[in-house]
C-alpha cells in the first residue's frame, strides 16, 4: 500500500468519526469503507499513534482523539468572525444582562465560536467550543432558518417544549424568518431562554448566528421583544461592519 493511498484512507476513516461524531469500531469502518479487517486496524493504530484517534474506555471501538480537538483550537483561534463579533458580544452582555455568544455551523450541529458571560450570581453558563443542537436552540435554530444548512435527521426531545416533528419545526422556522430572529424557549434547558440573530456576509449569505442566553426568571415574557430588538440590531451591525471591511480588503471567514 502506497504512502498516498494509507493517506487517502486514513483521511476517510476520520471523515467517518467527523460525521457520526460517535465511537466507531473495526468492524463498523471495515464495512463502511469496504476495506478488509486488518487493513482498518493497522491504519487505526496508525491514527492512535499519533492521537488522531484513541481508544473509548470500556470498549472495543474508538473516538477522535485529543490532535483533533487542539486543530479545532487553533482553527477556531483563527476564524475572523471572533474578533469582528467580540466588541458586540460584550455590548450585548452590558445591555441585556445576560450571556451573549456567536455560533456556527460544525458537524451537523452549533458550534459556539465566541461566549462573554454575564456578571449576574444567577446566569447561562456557556463554553467556548461547545457543540449544540440545531433544532432546539436559538443560534442553532437561526442557522436552520436563515443559513440554509441541511435540517437534522433526528430530533430527539430536550425538553417537553423541543420540536421533535419536522413539518412543526419547519413551520416554525419559516415564522423565525418573518420575525428576523429565532427563540428558544427552554427547549434545550428548563428555565433557560435564548434569543439569537443571523450574521450575514458582504455577499447577504448568512454564515453565523449571535445571540443571549439567560433565566427564564429575567427572560420573561414582557422583555423578549426588547431583548430580540437588541440582539437584531447587533446582528445588523456586525454584518454592515463585516461587509464595509471585505470591500476594503479584509475576508470575512
Amino acid at each position: 500500500m502506497s504512502e498516498t493511498q494509507s493517506l487517502g484512507r486514513g483521511l476517510k476513516i476520520l471523515n467517518l468519526f467527523l460525521e457520526t461524531d460517535s465511537n466507531l469500531g473495526i468492524t463498523e469502518l471495515s464495512r463502511q469503507l469496504n476495506l478488509d479487517k486488518s487493513t482498518i486496524s493497522r491504519l487505526v493504530q496508525t491514527l492512535v499513534q499519533y492521537d488522531y484517534v484513541q481508544p473509548d474506555p470500556g470498549t472495543r471501538r474508538y473516538v477522535l482523539g485529543k490532535k483533533i480537538t487542539q486543530m479545532s483550537w487553533q482553527l477556531l483561534n483563527r476564524v475572523p468572525i471572533r474578533d469582528q463579533a467580540k466588541p458586540f458580544l460584550y455590548r450585548l452582555m452590558n445591555e441585556t444582562g445576560e450571556c451573549a455568544h456567536t455560533a456556527v455551523y460544525s458537524q451537523k450541529q452549533a458550534l459556539v465560536i465566541d461566549d462573554v458571560e454575564a456578571p449576574a450570581s444567577l446566569r447561562v453558563v456557556g463554553g467556548i467550543g461547545r457543540l449544540i443542537p440545531l433544532h432546539c436552540t436559538a443560534v442553532g435554530k437561526c442557522l436552520l432558518a436563515f443559513s440554509g444548512v441541511p435540517l437534522p435527521s433526528e430530533l430527539p426531545a430536550r425538553t417537553h417544549n423541543t420540536y421533535t416533528d419536522i413539518d412543526k419545526l419547519l413551520d416554525h422556522l419559516a415564522h423565525i424568518r418573518q420575525l428576523g430572529y429565532a427563540l428558544d424557549d427552554e427547549e434545550n434547558d428548563y428555565g433557560v431562554r435564548c434569543i439569537a440573530a443571523p450574521i450575514y456576509d458582504h455577499n447577504k449569505n448568512a454564515f453565523a448566528s449571535i445571540g443571549i442566553s439567560g433565566p427564564t426568571v429575567r427572560m420573561t415574557d414582557d422583555r423578549l421583544e426588547a431583548l430580540a430588538q437588541q440582539v437584531m440590531l447587533a446582528g445588523q451591525e456586525l454584518s454592515h461592519q463585516l461587509s464595509i471591511k471585505n470591500k476594503n480588503g479584509v475576508p470575512t471567514p
